[in-house]
């Protein structure tokens, strides 16, 4: 009996003293949307997404990984458990609302159409008739397109954002449509840019493009997004969230 109790007693100390294991949790990402997430020439995640997210596991002790998925697989990915969040600038709207939990925001930007600067559009149903206009698949973008313009004008969709802009510097677009931060930064600011512009007026309908981007998770992991919501607010409180910003944007990208 004693050497029975003595046994418990050592295995009750060892549980004790032993080291409390971060829990692991797989951050799913399409990495094709630079500045915010996307793979470098040694295939390693970068870009203000995977700082930030970085920041956020480390806060909220959480040992995370990345696993790469298409964009149009990431829900259906979180839903069936090969993911357990979905870290992917994707923005918060109400159709998403209903089959994910999202976090707080951790930023918020409008979109925009843009095309060749030395052209003259007009951005109307009529005005619009006819062009063939550039979006990422799945996203909000080619929910907007569809939904205000589908009668109107050819939609054709693509799987990275990369490509959206390589057909239209080879004039197999008239207009692309995408976030203007990231069209700005990744496009327009570039060499592969010079000849574009922003056309039209940006588009806030929060219906559309959403009360801003965050992380999801299944509707069941409230206590993993609490985590998380703390470990935004934190950052954004001691200054690690305004370090990361300023490598990436000369902006507000948290927004308003």
């Amino acid at each position: 009996m004693m050497k029975k109790l003595v046994t418990i007693l050592a295995l009750a100390t060892a549980c004790l003293s032993a080291p409390v294991m971060a829990e692991t949790v797989k951050l799913g990402s399409d990495f094709t949307y630079p500045p915010f997430n996307y793979k470098n020439e040694q295939q390693v995640p970068v870009g203000f997404d995977i700082e930030i997210a970085e920041a956020l596991c480390a806060e909220a002790k959480l040992d995370c990984e990345w696993v790469t998925m298409g964009w149009d697989g990431l829900i259906p990915g979180l839903l069936s458990r090969k993911i357990d969040v979905i870290m992917a600038s994707m923005r918060i709207t109400e159709d998403r609302q209903k089959r994910v939990l999202f976090t707080d925001r951790y930023y918020k930007t409008p979109a925009q159409f843009a095309g060749r600067s030395d052209r003259t559009f007009d951005v109307s149903a009529e005005g619009l008739k006819g062009l063939n206009i550039g979006v990422q698949r799945g996203t909000i973008h080619d929910t907007y397109i569809s939904d205000k313009f589908g009668n109107d004008v050819n939609i054709l969709r693509y799987d990275g954002q990369a490509e959206v802009y390589m057909e239209l510097v080879n004039e197999r677009l008239d207009l692309v449509f995408a976030n203007s931060d990231q069209l700005a930064l990744s496009f327009l600011n570039t060499e592969d840019g010079k000849a574009f512009e922003f056309v039209g007026k940006p588009v806030t309908d929060e219906a559309y493009v959403g009360k801003g981007t965050a992380l999801a998770l299944r509707k069941r992991d409230t206590d993993l997004a609490e985590k998380f919501n703390a470990a935004i607010a934190t950052i954004r409180a001691n200054g690690t969230y305004d370090e990361i910003a300023e490598k990436y944007f000369n902006f507000d990208i948290y927004g308003d």
